[in-house]
């Protein structure tokens, strides 16, 4: 990539809430040729952009993330085809990757009874094609009331360490996005058009307008409102396998009883390689993305010799790392079906 198209990429994905003329300005590119880059690298697939449904303030009490290990008997193609028919239709699941052996999945679900049943109807499955190798699928559910996402799926420090851009901006966690502020409910007009949003995030208000029927004026008045109430956020994910990332690596923690780090010690986990961050008292889930081997290799050395010193952790964690040339992706950021489901 060019200098000035690593420029736009990493502002796209560090300002994603920036019109054209205000990233232009922020990252100090002619409007003209941050345009055309940015058509190029829409075209090529490079980037997605999206709205996220903040569902903590319209009544979702939880995020949920399962990781499984499959017997690798079961070829992948199988595998795949199976989970897309069963458990991959629920509504709740909004991300879901995996390979031969292995998968995660992220979810948003309204309470613990519609994960519980998704939890059953996983392990009924799984169990009975064999698909399961020893375990059952492994559950971790952070209720927002009394947990923290502290990065959901912020890809600007990955891409700022790998194109080694200057970036003096003040960084924020995520954190404030997820919490339990206050529950909203929407008018059935504005659950049209919210859904819409997420469903076709890139569209103009005139194109929404004439999806749900509304006037251009209507849908530009409540989306303001849905971003003044922190009902909806802005993200771009870059496709990291295209910029040549070779490693994506979910780590699991939990903490020995009475000794929950703090959030200092919390932050000396958060490399600028982690992406994704949830955590409660004594329980962490991380995923992070590395460019090469040796990199993912000292990252989680670093992690496990801090956490062993500290007596966080009397245990070796699980560490599971996914080739980016082997994973398959079943839900790549699905969100409207849960905002759906939520506020119906």
């Amino acid at each position: 990539m060019t200098p000035n198209e690593q420029r736009v990429l990493y502002g796209l994905v560090r300002y994603p809430s920036l019109n054209d003329s205000e990233l232009s300005e922020k990252i100090n590119v002619k409007l003209s040729t941050l345009t055309s880059i940015k058509r190029r690298l829409h075209d090529q697939n490079v980037f997605r952009q999206m709205l996220v449904p903040l569902l903590n303030r319209l009544g979702s009490e939880l995020l949920a993330v399962i990781y499984t290990q499959f017997n690798p008997v079961i070829p992948l193609e199988e595998r795949v085809s199976i989970t897309k028919k069963t458990i991959e239709v629920f509504d709740e699941i909004f991300f879901s990757t995996g390979e031969q052996e292995k998968g995660f999945s992220i979810s948003l679900a309204k309470n613990y009874s519609s994960i519980g049943r998704i939890d059953d109807i996983r392990t009924e499955t799984f169990g009975s094609l064999g698909l399961l190798e020893k375990e059952y699928p492994s559950e971790v559910i952070f209720p927002f009331e009394s947990s923290e996402i502290i990065r959901f799926f912020d890809f600007s420090r990955v891409l700022q360490s790998m194109f080694n851009i200057e970036d003096a901006d003040e960084r924020k966690s995520d954190g404030h996005d997820f919490d339990m502020d206050q529950v909203h409910s929407l008018s059935s007009k504005e659950k049209k058009v919210y859904t819409a949003l997420i469903q076709y995030p890139t569209a103009t208000t005139q194109q929404i307008g004439e999806i749900v029927g509304l006037s251009r004026h209507t849908v530009s008045r409540m989306k303001k409102k849905f971003f003044d109430l922190h009902l909806l956020k802005h993200l771009t994910i870059p496709d990291l396998k295209q910029l040549g990332f070779e490693i994506l690596s979910f780590y699991h923690y939990q903490f020995s009883p009475g000794k929950a780090p703090s959030i200092e010690d919390i932050m000396y986990l958060d490399a600028s390689s982690t992406v994704f961050l949830a955590r409660r008292k004594y329980e962490l889930v991380m995923v992070s993305a590395y460019q090469t081997y040796q990199e993912y290799k000292e990252d989680k050395m670093k992690k496990i010799r801090f956490l062993k010193e500290n007596d966080f952790i009397s245990y070796t964690p699980l560490v599971r790392k996914y080739m980016f040339e082997r994973m398959v992706f079943m839900k790549n950021f699905v969100f409207h079906p849960i905002a759906n489901k939520i506020i119906e």
